[in-house]
Formats: structure tokens, C-alpha cells, sequence
């Protein structure tokens, strides 16, 4: 039996290869003499570059101003046989490097994601991959244009400061200092939202709050990428209000308007990077699974989308979940055969988050004994 083992992440407990790897364990205590495939997966989001590491890119490390201008460490990967690299926006200017205060809301920026694709164009990629989720900033990716060359001005003629507080000051923009390598690179935008950069439900108004924005902060950062989105308009003539660009508070609206980029769906994306399909190829089982399943993971999340690709190969699925909030009635649609969930078999919800990798392990191996 060949058995593709092909989780997300654990968020909280355990990245997608170390849940890998605790299923392959349960797994193998089952078949034995089965042979089996470890291959992390990704919806665009976090992970996206554990995911491209795991399937061959090579990883590099880069310091990078973080999202308060405090350095950080960001990895970032690279292939040479293609030239092309994977660079998530959480690395360098991710909400883990910072306190969700108000303050913070308003001057977190994306500079550092602009210093990784300066980096990746150092190396001489020809298409660059950006991995969207767990963003700190609202710049409207703003901060990266700024890494590569790009002067939003104010009324003065000052650089406005960084951070989506100070995009309701720009007037103009000077481009004259723009890499120009940026015309002969691709873009690849992951997205798993449909939101607009700004409104209702925009980037500010509904991610705004989990960074820290208040009413009054939300306000001014949708106020600030409605400016923006009107400046890029009048530089480029490219309408940049459109779904899915209020991902990462932003971020491919500058991309939109500057350079060759274009939005698309995350899993589809990472699993043509990685060489999912050859994978499923040659699977005769799949096995899955994420932190928490739940009506979310119903609307395309990488567990789900992976099962959907196996349901149409006829391809078996199993999926073994921290909690499954959704019914097996729900998963058999996708394909689903059995599930099992950590909270089954662990005594309590500490345990199951602590030591996740354990009951991973027994969870695996009963849901496949009772298969």
C-alpha cells in the first residue's frame, strides 16, 4: 500500500511536517510494510513555504526590518531550476513579531516583505510566489514598494511614514527610484478571501481588529487605503479594489498596480509548486488533517481542497483533525471515508494541544484499525 500523507498545519501544536510525521507513525504501526509519502501541504497562507522547502526548494534567511522596524529573521525559498521563489508575508512582517495594540495597528508595514523580494531578485528569480496570512500591517503593501524604490509623498513633498496611519496623507507618489527589475518578474498571489481592500469589508474593517485596531483605527486605515487605492489609480491607471485584494491588510494592491501580478486560489497554487498531483498519482490512500475542521475547511481550505483532487482520482481519504467541528455526513461529501480528532483520544484539550504529536500518532492508528 502507498499512502500519501499530506496534512496542513497544527496551528498552535505542530507545523504541517511534524504532524507528518506523527501520522506516518500511527500509520505504520497499522501497515507495516506500507510505503509512505510525507508531503506537508498549504493553502497559500502560513506554512506555504514549509510546504515548498519539504517538496525541494531550498530555504534562506535574510534579516529584514519586521513590521515595527525591529529586525527580524525571515526565511524565504528558492529553486534554481526555474528561478522562482516563495516568500510569505508572515516571515518578515508577520503579527507574531508584534503586541495587537493600537499603536501597532497603525504603523505596522510590510518593508521587510519588500526586502525578501529585493533579496529573491538578487538571486535572480523570474517569478516570485507570495504567501499571504497572518499579516501584522494594513499598508496596502505599501512598505514593500518602499523596499524596492517607491516614495509615497505628502502634501510637502515629504515620504509619508511607514505604516497604513500615514497612507491618508499621501498625494503623490515618485516612482523614478523603482527597481526595474520589478518589469520582468511574475507575481503569484495566493488568496483564500474574496474581500476588497477597502469598505465594509475590507481589509481594515475585517481584519483590522484581530491586529489590534480599535473603531477609531479601523477608520482611519480604511480611510488611508481608500487614498491609497485612489493614488495607485492615478499612477497607473489600474483599478486596484477588487476582490481578494484585502488580504493581508492589502498587500496585492501595490503588487496590482506596479508589476506583473496576478491573485490565485492558494491550495491550487502551492500544490502545482510542490508537484502535488504527481503525488496523488501514486497514492492508493490518503490521509490528511489541520488543527481544527470546521465549516471554514468545508469552503476550500488545503485538507479539504487535497481530498476533493483524491475523491476524483478515486482515491481513498482519511482525516484525522485537533477537532472536527463539521459532520461525517459533510466530509463523506468531499470524499471523506473516516475521521478522527485529537480530543477523542486525548484526556483533556491541554493534552491534546501540549502533546499533540502523540495523540496524533493514536488517533491515526485507530481510525485506520476501524477503517
Amino acid at each position: 500500500m502507498r499512502i500519501l500523507i499530506a496534512p496542513d498545519k497544527f496551528k498552535g501544536s505542530l507545523t504541517a511536517a511534524e504532524a507528518a510525521a506523527a501520522i506516518a507513525e500511527g500509520a505504520l504501526r497499522v501497515y507495516p510494510d506500507a510505503v509512505t509519502t510525507q508531503f506537508p501541504i498549504a493553502d497559500g497562507g502560513e506554512g506555504t513555504l514549509e510546504a515548498a522547502v519539504a517538496a525541494g526548494y531550498e530555504e534562506r534567511l535574510n534579516a529584514v526590518v519586521g513590521p515595527v522596524l525591529a529586525p527580524v529573521g525571515a526565511a524565504w525559498a528558492f529553486r534554481k531550476d526555474d528561478s522562482t521563489a516563495v516568500i510569505e508575508t508572515a516571515q518578515a512582517s508577520g503579527l507574531a513579531h508584534i503586541e495587537p495594540t493600537r499603536e501597532n495597528a497603525l504603523r505596522a508595514h510590510s518593508y521587510g516583505c519588500g526586502q525578501l523580494i529585493a533579496a529573491a531578485l538578487d538571486a535572480g528569480a523570474t517569478e516570485i510566489v507570495l504567501g499571504l496570512g497572518g499579516s501584522a500591517m494594513t499598508d496596502g503593501g505599501s512598505g514593500a514598494l518602499r523596499a524596492l524604490g517607491l516614495k509615497p509623498l505628502d502634501s510637502a513633498g515629504n515620504v509619508v511614514p511607514l505604516g497604513g496611519g500615514s497612507l491618508a496623507d499621501v498625494v503623490s507618489l515618485d516612482v523614478s527610484g523603482l527597481d526595474p527589475r520589478l518589469a520582468a518578474v511574475t507575481f503569484r498571489i495566493a488568496v483564500d478571501v474574496r474581500n476588497p481592500l477597502y469598505g465594509p469589508e475590507g481589509a481594515a474593517h475585517v481584519f483590522g481588529p484581530q491586529k489590534g485596531a480599535d473603531e477609531d483605527a479601523v477608520e482611519q486605515l480604511d480611510a488611508g487605503l481608500r487614498n491609497w487605492a485612489s493614488i495607485l489609480r492615478e499612477a497607473t491607471g489600474r483599478d486596484v479594489n477588487v476582490p481578494g485584494t484585502g488580504a493581508a491588510g492589502g498587500f496585492p494592491a501595490s503588487f496590482l498596480a506596479f508589476t506583473n501580478a496576478r491573485l490565485e486560489g492558494g491550495f491550487a497554487l502551492v500544490a502545482g509548486l510542490t508537484g502535488l498531483e504527481d503525488q496523488l498519482a501514486n497514492a492508493d490512500l490518503v490521509i490528511t488533517g489541520e488543527g481544527s475542521m470546521d465549516s471554514q475547511s468545508l469552503t476550500g481550505k488545503a485538507p479539504i481542497a487535497l481530498a476533493d483532487a483524491a475523491r476524483e482520482r478515486g482515491i481513498p481519504v482519511i482525516v484525522v483533525a485537533g477537532r472536527i467541528l463539521v459532520t461525517i455526513e459533510e466530509l463523506a461529501g468531499h470524499g471523506i471515508e473516516a475521521a478522527a480528532q485529537l480530543l477523542d483520544v486525548a484526556p483533556t484539550t491541554e493534552d491534546a494541544v501540549g502533546q499533540a504529536a502523540k495523540y496524533l500518532t493514536l488517533a491515526t492508528r485507530q481510525v485506520l484499525e476501524g477503517a
